[in-house]
C-alpha cells in the first residue's frame, strides 16, 4: 500500500501500511461501528531505510499506536 515517514519516541521511523479500511458513519446502522464510523488499520514499523524496526514497535505505547494510526488516517483518508 503506502509508506508514511513518522516519528515513534522522537526517533524517525516509517509506518508501511499493510491494510487501511475506512468505514464512512452510516446513519441507518443496527450497530454503534456503523453508525459512527471506523478504520480498521494494520502497519509495520520500518526504520528510515525501510527494514524491519521490532525494536521500535516495542517502544510503543498506547499514545504512540494512537499517534501513529492518527498520522495514517490523516495521511490516507480521503
Amino acid at each position: 500500500m503506502e509508506t508514511i515517514e513518522h516519528k515513534i519516541c522522537g526517533i524517525p521511523c516509517q509506518l508501511k501500511v499493510t491494510v487501511f479500511n475506512d468505514v464512512k458513519p452510516c446513519a441507518w446502522a443496527d450497530n454503534p461501528d456503523d453508525y459512527y464510523g471506523y478504520s480498521e488499520i494494520e502497519y509495520d514499523v520500518l526504520d528510515r531505510r525501510g527494514r524491519p524496526a521490532l525494536w521500535l514497535e516495542k517502544k510503543m505505547d498506547d499514545k504512540e499506536r494512537d499517534a501513529a494510526e492518527a498520522a495514517i488516517i490523516n495521511k490516507l483518508r480521503h
